[in-house]
């Protein structure tokens, strides 16, 4: 691995800076395949926000005194089970 010099890494950290801020979107950019890398680090990142959104919800509805097989049922699994997965967070 070759080192870099702290101006080397300042000039290209300005080359990607003016990239960035003269960017202009061509059309069908939004549609540009994702690095397999990347899509599978943003899906595990949607999961974990869907996750605490879930647990977020499950918090509340408690707090509105829904019962855990209603819980259960409106997140598709049983009352048990929902109680099981989110009674810390409840």
């Amino acid at each position: 691995m070759t080192r870099r010099s702290i101006e080397e890494i300042k000039a290209r950290a300005e080359e990607l800076a003016n990239a960035f801020e003269n960017y202009d979107p061509k059309s069908g950019d939004q549609d540009a395949p994702v690095p397999p890398a990347l899509a599978v680090k943003l899906a595990a990142w949607r999961r974990d926000t869907a996750e605490h959104e879930l647990a977020e919800a499950v918090r509340a509805a408690r707090e509105q005194r829904m019962s855990w097989r209603e819980v259960g049922k409106a997140i598709g699994t049983s009352g048990e089970a929902a109680r099981q997965r989110y009674s810390a967070s409840a």
